[in-house]
């Protein structure tokens, strides 16, 4: 039986935070590869992507070119309208690309899962696969998970894994005021974002 994990996102810009988060997901929890999903229109950041879809997908490449563990895919970048996450896992589930599937995420992103649509029918059709993020809590305990994930215990998996503190947001800055990002992001796509001069007027 294979299985193939999905992380989505803006990637504006990709990161070395996103890189490890899936690759320890991708080796401990067995995958046979792990989809980057660009988000075409997040429908949680509409109004908040500064890069275009084809910059941001052009940088995911660059940072995954020499993974063979990885892949990228452009369904949330064609679909009209917002990108919803339900929507994406039917998708590349009848695209073939494994039995199983499993969403990776921060953990920030795991508590707000709730706010997303159809987030039930998320957490009843695959794994989950996430890891503790600086500032946010560590729950020691079952009585510490929310209510909401509590009957779902069982299919979220969580890393232990060197998690990067790393912020596309303060990257961003970062980017703006043309300080260093070296040693954040991959060399090639640090290459690509001096070259098309990208976050520099926002």
């Amino acid at each position: 039986m294979s299985i193939f994990g999905i992380l989505g996102g803006t990637f504006d810009p990709i990161h070395f935070g996103h890189l490890v988060l899936a690759e320890k997901a991708r080796e401990v929890c067995g995958l046979d590869k792990v989809i980057f999903v660009p988000a075409g229109i997040p429908p949680h950041k509409i109004g908040e992507v500064s890069t275009s879809v084809e910059d941001r997908l052009h940088m995911v490449k660059l940072a995954i070119e020499n993974n063979s563990g990885f892949e990228v895919s452009t369904v949330e970048i064609e679909r009209e309208g917002p990108s919803y996450t339900i929507d994406t896992i039917k998708e590349l589930k009848l695209q073939g690309h494994g039995d199983q599937a499993a969403l990776i995420m921060g953990f920030d992103s795991l508590l707000e899962l709730y706010t997303w649509k159809n987030y039930h029918e998320i957490l009843e059709q695959i794994k989950i696969i996430t890891a503790f993020r600086p500032g946010y809590p560590v729950f020691t305990s079952d009585s510490s998970w929310p209510d909401f994930l509590e009957p779902y215990r069982q299919q979220i998996t969580i890393l232990e894994a060197p998690l990067l503190d790393i912020s596309s947001t303060w990257l961003r800055v970062e980017l703006m005021y043309e300080r260093s990002i070296r040693y954040l992001i991959p060399e090639p796509v640090i290459e690509y974002i001096l070259r098309r001069r990208l976050y520099r007027d926002f």
